[in-house]
């Protein structure tokens, strides 16, 4: 049975086992809450969280890395690292739009510790100064994410001009990434146990109005991805391609399909490149450079459903995130975005890391684990259209050009 199976199973498994806690006597589910559910769902958030660290400096480095190769910073480099980052930042700010309009945790009916209080976020200016961190090591053992980043983005930068006189530490890197993504699909396993546990003891404790909240933030997740891909995605194709979106789906779709079923951009890499290629007559030059690299650090899909979780947890815990906040929240999460393995599970490590960024209580995962993987299905689909929808609208443009060169 696949992963996605078992996680749905558990997720199914959940709710019933939830909505059945919330008929039994307050004793009963403490002792069932203290002693089984809350330990194996709190193993589980130990685990992603151990990965965080370690998981965004290697793989933003080699991200960087090969960016910085001076034989891809060029024209078409410029173009596709632009486009990927201001149509995530784009979807952050979707996702942070949809989820003040519709306020799917607004309602307030999940139990949370009272223990966490708002703190004055510091000054914006204080913010943008301290991205430079003055010991780097000293971020990585508090966390400090922004810090994490600037310092791999210069280790990245570094590796890359120094080709082979480091080659031996670039190779290292690669290593340690692909021990990490291993390790990755190893907490993965873990999920559906993860997903039971923590789904059953958040609407055990919040009772059946929780169902209601819950699907609420899924419907606005859901509708945030929809609006990226039928608005953001079309317009960019139409516009900057002078293309027809209808055309470019209907080509892409096959590849879609198999991104919703693997949860894995990496998995669907060689199914997206040959539909962009054979389907929607992207170059073979440029499908190879920009694909891949989409793969890297375009993670549309991921974004907006951090954005809506991170207002989602906000709201439940009753934590208002001032302007300084959602300014970092797109920051963080559109720098997070470049290196992040493509493959399941790794929005959650994502997610965690914003939440602690702007001081909301990473144990708010719980609240969204046991859907999490359905999620995960669908933004991988718009994860790989949005890498192909940049390879199509550049080699379009190529296409032009060389037509009016004749």
């Amino acid at each position: 049975m696949s992963l996605t199976k078992k996680i749905l199973i558990a997720l199914i498994l959940g709710v019933i086992v939830g909505i059945g806690l919330t008929f039994v006597p307050n004793d009963t589910f403490s002792i069932l809450d203290t002693y089984l559910l809350t330990p194996v769902g709190q193993i589980f958030i130990n685990l992603i969280m151990m990965l965080v660290v370690p998981l965004v400096f290697v793989s933003i480095t080699l991200g960087t890395a090969g960016l910085g190769d001076p034989a891809k910073l060029g024209k078409i480099g410029t173009y596709t690292v632009s486009f990927f980052l201001i149509t995530t930042a784009i979807a952050i700010s979707i996702g942070l739009g949809l989820g003040y309009l519709l306020q799917p945790g607004k309602e307030g009916v999940f139990s949370v510790e009272e223990e966490y209080e708002a703190t004055e976020p510091p000054p914006i200016m204080d913010t943008i100064i301290n991205i430079i961190p003055e010991n780097p090591i000293a971020a990585m053992a508090s966390g400090d994410m922004l810090q994490i980043i600037a310092f791999a983005i210069f280790i990245g930068i570094a590796l890359a001009f120094l080709g082979e006189k480091t080659a031996g530490i670039h190779r290292l890197f690669e290593q340690a990434n692909e021990i990490l993504n291993w390790l990755v699909m190893l907490v993965m396993k873990a999920a559906p146990y993860g997903a039971f546990a923590l789904i059953a003891s958040a609407i055990g404790n919040a009772g059946l109005d929780a169902v209601g909240s819950m699907a609420m933030y899924m419907i606005t997740v859901i509708l945030g991805l929809i609006v990226h891909a039928a608005v953001v995605y079309s317009l960019a194709i139409w516009w900057l391609g002078r293309a027809n979106p209808i055309t470019f789906y209907k080509g892409f779709f096959p590849a879609m399909t198999v991104a919703f079923s693997t949860s894995s951009s990496n998995a669907t890499l060689p199914v997206s490149m040959k539909a962009a290629q054979e389907n929607l007559g992207v170059r073979k030059e440029i499908s190879s450079f920009v694909q891949p690299l989409g793969a890297t650090i375009n993670m549309d899909g991921t974004a907006i459903m951090q954005a809506v979780a991170t207002v989602f947890i906000s709201q439940v815990y009753a934590l208002p995130l001032s302007a300084t906040d959602l300014l970092l929240v797109v920051l963080t999460a559109t720098l997070a975005s470049i290196g992040t393995a493509g493959v399941p599970g790794v929005g959650l490590i994502m997610l965690a890391m914003v939440l602690g960024q702007v001081g909301l209580p990473v144990e708010g995962i719980a609240l969204i684990i046991g859907i999490d993987r359905i999620l995960d299905m669908l933004r991988t689909a718009l994860n790989i259209t949005g890498d192909a929808a940049c390879a199509y609208i550049i080699s379009e443009s190529e296409k032009r050009k060389e037509k009016s060169a004749i």
